[in-house]
């Protein structure tokens, strides 16, 4: 595949911040925030202590022509505040589906900040999708929230691995139809 076959990530724009894809320039940032435990403890796939080069390897990860997941940072430079908030990402599945999964920064906690952003890529429906999967810990009842805001609908419980914790976590699963 080459750069002209590979869709360009749309930028998303909201009132409050943008979804910019993820670039190189981020991964200080990134580093910082996902290298909290609180943010690696609600996600399956971040490592607590972050190892070096973990961060480097995804947003490699997520910028090369092969990729298989789409990924943005939350960035409110344009209303005068921070350049990397948290971050969202669309992984592609099969028959016209993808998985999203989101993480805040502490610091921007409580303010509806994943809300909006859940909201404004499933309004954007970059990958044109039929239909959008999502599964949060039970123990992060906020994130449930943020998607039951959004008008996903629980389909069952799961469990997933999550490598912080290093153990299974039991899972609420989410989908949100779009066609």
């Amino acid at each position: 595949m080459s750069l002209d076959d590979l869709p360009q990530q749309p930028l998303v724009e909201t009132e409050r911040f943008d979804l910019r894809p993820v670039q190189q320039s981020d991964v200080g940032l990134l580093e910082h925030y996902a290298g909290d435990e609180r943010v690696a403890q609600m996600t399956p796939t971040i490592p607590h202590p972050l190892p070096p080069g973990a961060v480097q390897a995804m947003v490699d990860r997520v910028t090369t022509t092969e990729r298989e997941e789409d990924a943005w940072v939350m960035d409110a430079t344009k209303v005068g505040g921070a350049e990397v908030m948290g971050a969202i990402t669309l992984k592609r599945m099969d028959r016209n589906q993808s998985e999203i999964g989101y993480w805040v920064a502490p610091l921007f906690w409580n303010t509806g900040l994943a809300s909006d952003a859940v909201q404004a890529l499933v309004a954007a429906n970059p990958m044109q999708n039929d239909a959008i999967f999502a599964s949060v810990f039970q123990d992060n009842p906020a994130s449930a929230r943020v998607l039951v805001n959004c008008g996903f609908e629980y389909i069952g419980d799961a469990e997933s691995f999550c490598v912080s914790r290093n153990a299974k976590v039991p899972t609420w699963t989410y989908i949100k139809k779009l066609t």
